[in-house]
């Protein structure tokens, strides 16, 4: 196998959590999962799809890849800090905890940026 390279490592509520991205065809889980990005609490890694290997986005320009990637990586960030939390699997249904939403998630990954510059605006951090 491939030796993986981190671009990045963030602290997580004290845990350090390696950023990697993968090509595609690098990362079964991308294609078993119908998935471009994951967050393994296990092993602290928050791996990506660089989208340029993407089937589909091979034609794709930096201008929507750039701004994409950012928001995979904000989402999976969102799923870390959840898994550091304590909330990994936290919820009363036993088949899909809420702390795994895909549509939560997301929103966070969406709203933050706004809510971080509302914040900001009025001196809240």
């Amino acid at each position: 196998m491939k030796k993986i390279k981190a671009i990045k490592q963030l602290n997580v509520l004290g845990t350090d959590y390696k950023i990697i991205v993968k090509k595609y065809n690098e990362e079964a889980y991308f294609k078993r999962e119908n998935s471009i990005g994951f967050c393994d609490g296990y092993k602290k890694e928050i791996v990506l799809c660089d989208m340029t290997t993407y089937e589909g986005w091979e034609h794709e320009t930096k201008e929507t890849i750039c701004p994409y990637q950012k928001h995979m990586l904000r989402h999976e960030i969102v799923h870390a800090f959840l898994n550091e939390s304590g909330l990994k699997n936290s919820a009363s249904q036993h088949n899909y905890a809420w702390s795994k939403n895909e549509e939560m998630i997301d929103w966070f990954a969406l709203q933050g940026p706004k809510i971080y510059v509302a914040w900001k605006e009025v001196d809240a951090l």
